[in-house]
């Protein structure tokens, strides 16, 4: 694939999830790509394109220079229901915090972005178990935890062709409807106290506390980079509008990770919801059905490794035992 001289190429790991996961979709979107490029290349004045960055999972992204000589990022997402709104919510921030939305092309859902130089991660991802449980990373979440505070904020008027921000309380639907359908290995790994509790919060949960705000539902450190413009910038937001608990559900739920205990869980969720000004018990159930979210996708993916973590990081949270 290549864009004049420029070649247009996925990282392996980017294209091979967008074949996976996506299909014929996928695919589709993978032959169009070079055209999209070019096409967006062209409209907004691009040239000597970066090779592309690494480290994502359905997004062709690199650097570019403009027409004027500044550099900014092209993303090129495959749009899903995650990333769908994530223009809104840049749109929203305005560079407060995160990385200013330059432009947005409403038909590929391409985003063109200031770029976070030098772009260090706040914490580099291993994967699950991801590292923002260890004592030595405490700092980095408060950091991260003002950061989501600051981003917190009521949604503005969404643009004429911006997508509408979907409701965090999708997440508690759709897990309502997994647990009712028939699963054996789900039913057979959820015990009836923790089945019981999960559709107690699914009912709290299902009424936000408080005004509803842009939220984010991937609040990991991997996704907040050192830059110029300010210390750290947000990327790649994932973004909903929810209660303010919300934020804490993924952060708290990739802590308990590295000690699937009951007693990290209440330590982690303590410092978490305080550095969010949140409700620790909320905060607590977000990070509890954001859990059991994850077993289900692993039963889906046929993941042994992702289902014995999230298994045990479920029932820590839900404070019960588990053999």
């Amino acid at each position: 694939m290549s864009l004049g001289r420029f070649p247009v190429v996925l990282p392996a790991e980017v294209e091979d999830t967008v074949r996976t996961v996506f299909g014929v979709a996928g695919e589709r979107w993978i032959e169009e790509l070079p055209e999209v490029v070019a096409g967006l290349a062209r409209r907004w004045g691009l040239r000597e394109f970066s090779a592309p960055f690494a480290g994502g999972t359905h997004a062709y992204v690199a650097a570019a220079w403009r027409a004027d000589g500044t550099a900014a990022v092209l993303k090129v997402p495959m749009v899903d229901e995650e990333n769908l709104a994530e223009a809104t919510a840049l749109h929203a921030y305005d560079g407060d915090g995160a990385v200013r939305l330059l432009d947005f092309d409403r038909a590929s859902g391409a985003l063109l972005l200031e770029w976070a130089r030098p772009g260090t991660e706040l914490l580099t991802q291993p994967g699950f178990p991801s590292l923002e449980g260890h004592p030595e990373n405490a700092e980095k979440v408060a950091l991260a935890c003002a950061l989501y505070r600051r981003l917190r904020r009521p949604a503005t008027t969404v643009p004429e062709g911006y997508p509408p921000l979907p409701a965090a309380t999708d997440l508690v639907t759709g897990l309502r409807k997994r647990l009712d359908d028939t699963n054996p290995q789900l039913a057979e790994l959820i015990s009836a106290p923790l089945r019981e509790l999960v559709e107690h919060w699914c009912t709290e949960l299902a009424t936000p506390d408080g005004p509803l705000l842009i939220v984010n539902r991937d609040t990991h450190l991997g996704n907040i980079l050192a830059a110029e413009r300010e210390p750290w910038l947000l990327i790649d937001p994932k973004p909903c509008l929810g209660e303010a608990a919300f934020d804490a559900g993924f952060l708290v739920m990739i802590q308990v990770q590295s000690t699937p205990t009951r007693d990290h869980a209440t330590t982690v969720t303590a410092a978490t919801a305080t550095a969010l000004a949140v409700d620790p018990t909320r905060a607590r159930a977000w990070a509890l059905l954001r859990t059991v979210e994850e077993i289900a996708w692993a039963i889906e993916d046929d993941d042994p490794a992702m289902l014995a973590l999230h298994t045990a990081v479920a029932y820590a949270l839900a404070d019960l035992p588990f053999a």
